[in-house]
């Protein structure tokens, strides 16, 4: 397979001094493209100001043979930045909205300087950049641009509530300019990128990101740029050599007789909220219109029990299963009850749901809470406001357990789903714990078998 090149090509990267930044400059000047390296040279949290990062790296590319100019603007200077690639270069042909800092406070402690400089970062910095590039890629009749976004846009995290907003914005943005550019040739995708560099590593451990190479994060950026890539108002979840592209989802809804009341909606709720039968979200946004103008056809397929929804609290659980997770719990609580943990609360200071599944997908069969944080710690079941929950298989669960399977590599695969506060998270580990062996179950006989 012959290697995609970008010949004669002008890329501009925002924050292109560290981590990913970096990575993408040095890839592109690799490739033949004429590189713009944009770096403030602030620190992660947004303040102050330095040459040297951007400098770095446009001799490093220089040194490769390639060729490059930096550029020291803040993003929510767009035009400066743009207009260094067309004083230099002549044109742009790619932008890589790649500029971040963070902030991270919980939204009772957050200051307004908390959220007004995350925004214009990540969110007035993508736009001015884009919004500067724009009319040369129109009248050029091509473009490529792509904007960082973040799970925590998509999903949500606690003490991000600023970084949360800005990069589910910066999707929208990208949704909107991919229907404005396609006639043009401009086209535009959203990545939610998992890499070690200075953000990642305030909320991750070494383990983790040793996994997470900023470099793995390239080949998708680059076949998004290319000339030959058609792809476009997509978005993409991606780290360790994993790539996803994701999409809204609908459920099938439910048409009410007119006029109806908030008892009417309580009564058919399952239907209202459940997703029993997907519906995927189209490609326009006028697909709900469609919905409405075919009220009669929705209506009846609704009656014949064609459109029925099943809600996941409705969803039937396994009974009389004996789960391998009660049985690791009981030793873990046995553990705590006897004070042999004391030492772990000081350096923890956590609370954990644990939620056990069956299979993926499945329904929580039982839960359990972790407290390293008081007392001598404790264990129990059921599920109680925690800096993290973590959901697993039964069988996983214990694979994690006894060393099986290393906790990393389950939730970079996807076996272990973890919500909530990621730093906490990663403070946790079963090997905290006395390992699930018939030894341990005989030493700590609490441990019922």
């Amino acid at each position: 397979m012959s290697s995609l090149r970008f010949d004669g090509k002008v890329v501009v990267i925002t924050g292109a001094g560290n981590g990913l930044g970096k990575e993408y400059a040095l890839f592109y000047g690799k490739r033949g493209a004429k590189v713009v390296v944009n770096d403030l040279g602030g620190s992660m949290k947004g303040t102050g100001a330095s040459s040297s990062a951007a400098d770095k790296v446009v001799e490093e590319i220089k040194a490769a043979g390639g060729i490059a100019v930096a550029n020291y603007d803040s993003v929510e200077f767009g035009e400066r930045i743009i207009e260094t690639a067309i004083k230099t270069f002549g044109k742009i042909d790619i932008l890589i909205n790649n500029a971040g800092i963070l902030r991270d406070v919980s939204f009772e402690k957050m200051k307004d300087e908390d959220w007004d400089l995350i925004y214009k970062v990540h969110l007035k910095g993508t736009y001015a950049c884009s919004k500067a590039a724009w009319p040369y890629m129109r009248e050029q009749k091509y473009g490529r641009i792509i904007n960082t976004s973040s799970a925590s846009g998509l999903y949500g995290v606690f003490g991000q509530t600023n970084y949360s907003t800005a990069k589910l914005a910066t999707h929208g943005l990208t949704l909107a300019l991919s229907r404005e550019g396609l006639k043009r040739n401009i086209f535009v995708n959203s990545i939610c990128p998992v890499a070690a560099s200075r953000l990642t590593e305030t909320v991750m451990s070494k383990e983790v990101l040793s996994s997470l190479k900023p470099d793995y994060i390239v080949p998708l950026v680059a076949w998004l740029s290319h000339e030959d890539c058609k792809e476009t108002g997509s978005v993409f979840e991606l780290g360790a050599g994993y790539i996803s592209k994701l999409r809204w989802q609908r459920n099938q809804g439910y048409f009410f007789d007119t006029p109806f009341t908030p008892e009417d909606v309580k009564e058919k709720w399952d239907e209202v909220s459940g997703f029993g039968s997907v519906v995927y979200h189209p490609q326009t946004s006028s697909e709900i219109f469609e919905i409405f103008f075919n009220k009669e056809e929705f209506v009846k397929q609704q009656k014949e029990g064609k459109t029925k929804s099943t809600s996941p609290s409705q969803n039937a659980q396994p009974t009389n299963v004996t789960l391998k997770a009660e049985k690791i719990f009981n030793l873990m609580r046995a553990f705590l009850d006897r004070g042999e943990g004391k030492d772990l609360i000081p350096k923890v200071q956590g609370v954990f749901n644990f939620e056990i599944i069956l299979q993926k997908g499945g329904p929580v069969i039982k839960s359990w809470v972790i407290d390293l944080k008081n007392g001598q710690g404790s264990i129990k079941e059921g599920k109680e406001q925690a800096d993290a929950t973590f959901n697993m298989i039964d069988d996983e669960f214990e694979r994690v357990c006894q060393g099986k399977l290393q906790a990393n590599e389950a939730f970079l695969k996807g076996i272990m789903k973890i919500k909530g506060n990621m730093k906490k998270a990663t403070l946790f580990t079963p090997s905290l714990f006395p390992a699930p062996t018939p030894e341990n179950f005989a030493k700590y006989s609490q441990a019922k078998l």
